[in-house]
């Protein structure tokens, strides 16, 4: 795991999408995993793909993990 600012992905809004953000940085919204690689290699993370998001300890995943991309209404 490469040192740096908590990765926080947010829960998902009402159209699945997910805000990410490293240290106090907004990187955008994702849509699924591969959308977080993205914003992480962007941010200079190189070896962020979907194995390491799944993953990595780096990330805090709120309102659930990885595989959670749409609001549950209870």
């Amino acid at each position: 795991m490469a040192p740096g600012p908590p990765v926080v992905v947010y829960p998902p809004a009402d159209d699945g999408g997910r805000r990410v953000r490293v240290g106090e940085h907004f990187l955008g919204m994702a849509y699924g995993p591969l959308d977080v690689a993205d914003f992480l290699q962007r941010a200079g993370v190189e070896e962020a793909d979907r194995a390491y998001v799944e993953q990595s300890h780096r990330i805090e995943w709120r309102g659930g993990g990885p595989d959670v991309w749409a609001v549950t209404r209870g």
